[in-house]
């Protein structure tokens, strides 16, 4: 027998939407800060936060960060090497009369953490302004990390992706002004290095990839289906496929994973295998891409590698999105993940501010990084691939974008009823010739698919056809 319902004052909070809140946050603080900088100091890392703060003042928040997170001491001798390893307040914006509600400035001395040779590693930038001084104090109603400062000469410390989007484009003969694709491989678990050949050489024969890669649930280690035999029967599909991509390379990306002492054995090995290229999930395997960027930035052609973001949403409530995509970025990233734009309701997150942020992050100009390349995937598929298309090159990035399609690659069935990657593919090469005929430009994006639907049944375009029947059987 079930439980009575709760009153309605308990689920109207617990109906509160959080993502309403949290895009307004976002505008607010964005306005804030564009009206009034953060603070550069040449020997500080500077902190943003907002807080809202159940009973102290923003200032008192400030202080007693520089306590907490830095040397704890109150009031060192001045000019001490406990005074030089104390965080200093750096100002202050409340946004009301309570002052408890704003933005507080942190400066955290580089002294306290900056290595002899002079860098110093997000890990411990991140431990340090975001520790539980910040985040675990009942006092904190509301507490995020939103910006942050980092002298120039720290940025250049930093590793950087090894080839960033020019690179990779480089290394594949895919010119800057070709759209970049790539696929997931599919099914994501319980396939074995049989299936991953078969599904790498499928993807291989179609010249519109750049880039195809294991999914974050396929593990290394699996005794029916272990990681460097899986890519060494993925490198003899492209292999086999070579004729038929008219001199363009495709990358392979591993997804390894595992207990730290086990990282590296297998990077290695999958590498020896005929990898080009290997994903880790970075939200969970922090220091792992910096430690990987680090073993094999020596070899002639290192790996590039995926930062996978699944997990991030379990971070972003603390640390704004943008942050977090920064370091991944200094660590050595080269490929990112940020979303898809589609019609109607977004799918996934990031949208909005949040996803022009972390796009701007990726390739912003850093003195001595690389940018990465942004990945548009999670739910991107035929019916809004020109609606991307049409979005980047109207910000001018196109040669930063990898488009990520995973299902709707290979989970579009043929005639037979069975999964054909080779369909998927056709659908989405006639999409893109769609996009380039412009016969759907300045459709708006509530008429998309309808318009894209007639144009397919106009001009014999089953494949596409197709595709739009199975991924959006209710709108069409």
């Amino acid at each position: 027998m079930g439980l009575g319902r709760i009153d309605g004052a308990t689920a109207a909070t617990l109906w509160h939407d959080v993502d309403e809140r949290e895009a307004l946050l976002r505008r607010v603080v964005s306005d804030r800060l564009a009206e009034v900088p953060p603070p550069t100091l040449d020997d500080y890392i500077v902190a943003t936060y907002f807080f809202a703060l159940r009973t102290s003042k923003l200032e008192g928040a400030a202080e007693e960060i520089s306590y907490l997170a830095a040397s704890g001491v109150h009031n060192p001798p001045p000019g001490s090497l406990l005074d030089q390893c104390s965080a200093k307040p750096a100002g202050i914006d409340a946004f009301d009369a309570t002052g408890r509600l704003g933005l507080a400035h942190v400066a955290f001395p580089l002294k306290m953490m900056e290595h002899p040779d002079g860098h110093v590693t997000s890990c411990d930038i991140l431990h340090t302004l975001a520790g539980a001084g910040i985040f675990d104090l009942y006092e904190r109603q509301d507490a995020r990390l939103v910006a942050i400062q980092i002298p120039e000469r720290i940025i250049r410390s930093f590793p950087g992706p090894a080839y960033g989007p020019e690179g990779v484009r480089q290394l594949t003969g895919f010119a800057p002004s070709q759209p970049a694709f790539g696929t997931i491989l599919k099914p994501t678990a319980g396939i074995t290095a049989d299936d991953v050949e078969f599904l790498v050489e499928e993807a291989a024969q179609c010249p519109l990839f750049l880039f195809v890669k294991e999914d974050e649930d396929l593990y290394p280690r699996l005794d029916y289906s272990p990681a460097a035999e899986r890519a060494r029967r993925a490198a003899g599909g492209i292999e086999r496929a070579r004729g038929q991509r008219g001199g363009l390379g495709l990358l392979f990306a591993s997804h390894v994973t595992g207990a730290p002492h086990e990282i590296l054995e297998t990077v290695h090995a999958v590498l020896e295998a005929g990898a080009t290229a290997v994903m880790f999930s970075e939200t969970f395997a922090t220091g792992t891409v910096r430690m990987v960027r680090e073993a094999t930035k020596h070899m002639a052609r290192p790996p590039a590698i995926y930062g996978h973001n699944a997990g991030i949403g379990t971070r972003t409530r603390a640390i704004w999105r943008e942050v977090i995509d920064l370091f991944a970025r200094m660590d050595g990233i080269d490929f990112r993940q940020t979303a898809p734009i589609k019609a109607g309701a977004p799918f996934l997150r990031p949208y909005g501010e949040e996803w022009r942020a972390s796009e701007a992050t990726l390739i912003r100009p850093l003195p001595g990084i690389k940018p990465s390349m942004i990945v548009r995937a999670g739910g991107l598929d035929q019916g809004n691939i020109i609606l991307n298309l049409q979005d980047v090159e109207q910000r001018s990035i196109s040669p930063s974008v990898l488009f990520l399609a995973g299902s709707a690659i290979n989970s579009i069935k043929n005639a037979q009823g069975k999964p054909d990657p080779r369909l998927g593919a056709e659908a989405m090469r006639q999409a893109l010739d769609v996009h380039r005929s412009g016969g759907i430009r300045g459709v708006s994006s509530d008429e998309h698919l309808k318009a894209l639907k007639t144009i397919a049944d106009k001009e014999g375009l089953t494949a596409l056809r197709e595709a739009l029947r199975q991924r959006y059987p209710e709108s069409l």
